[in-house]
């Protein structure tokens, strides 16, 4: 059996996740979705907020599993029997993070690879900062995040982020 595990912050899901999310299900007998922590950034969404999200926008997806995990993906990846990390990228920066991040993890498990898939062309662009930012300046995201998840989205964005002002 072929096991992926597919990590992000994902604050919020975007359709550019869930893009990778279902390609990587037909490639793989089983994906694990990892809401994992980056502790440099700050998250507007808990972490059982993101899962729950994650869940509901995969819950057709019988091969996909969501869950959440504390400590490196590495170990996690271990824990489950997988063989395959899963990386999104979109950009020249998101390729010089993960060629770093790989040759990381390589270099401490063989065993575990990564897998490189690229966004839809009409994903390309998407990224979740950049969703809080048109919530903020009052933008529908409506095709950006799954459309039955969007108004929860926004509300919580709404509430949670200070909308910049000028000096």
């Amino acid at each position: 059996m072929k096991i992926a595990v597919y990590p992000g912050s994902f604050d919020p899901v975007s359709n550019g996740h869930l893009d990778i999310i279902r390609r990587a299900a037909k490639i793989f007998d089983l994906v694990y979705v990892l809401v994992s922590i980056n502790p440099q950034k700050h998250y507007v969404f808990t972490t059982a907020e993101r899962k729950e999200l994650l869940e509901e926008s995969t819950k057709d997806l019988e091969n996909v599993k969501v869950e959440s995990y504390q400590g490196l993906v590495l170990e996690f990846a271990k824990e489950k029997g997988a063989s395959v990390i899963i990386r999104g990228v979109r950009n020249v920066l998101d390729y010089q993070n993960e060629i770093t991040l790989f040759q990381f993890n390589y270099s401490i498990d063989r065993n575990i690879d990564t897998f490189v898939l690229f966004p839809s062309t009409n994903n390309l662009f998407l990224s979740s900062s950049g969703i809080k930012e048109l919530v903020m300046f009052g933008k529908d995201i409506t095709k950006f995040v799954p459309e039955k998840l969007a108004e929860r989205i926004e509300k919580v964005i709404r509430e949670r982020c200070k909308k910049p002002k000028l000096l």
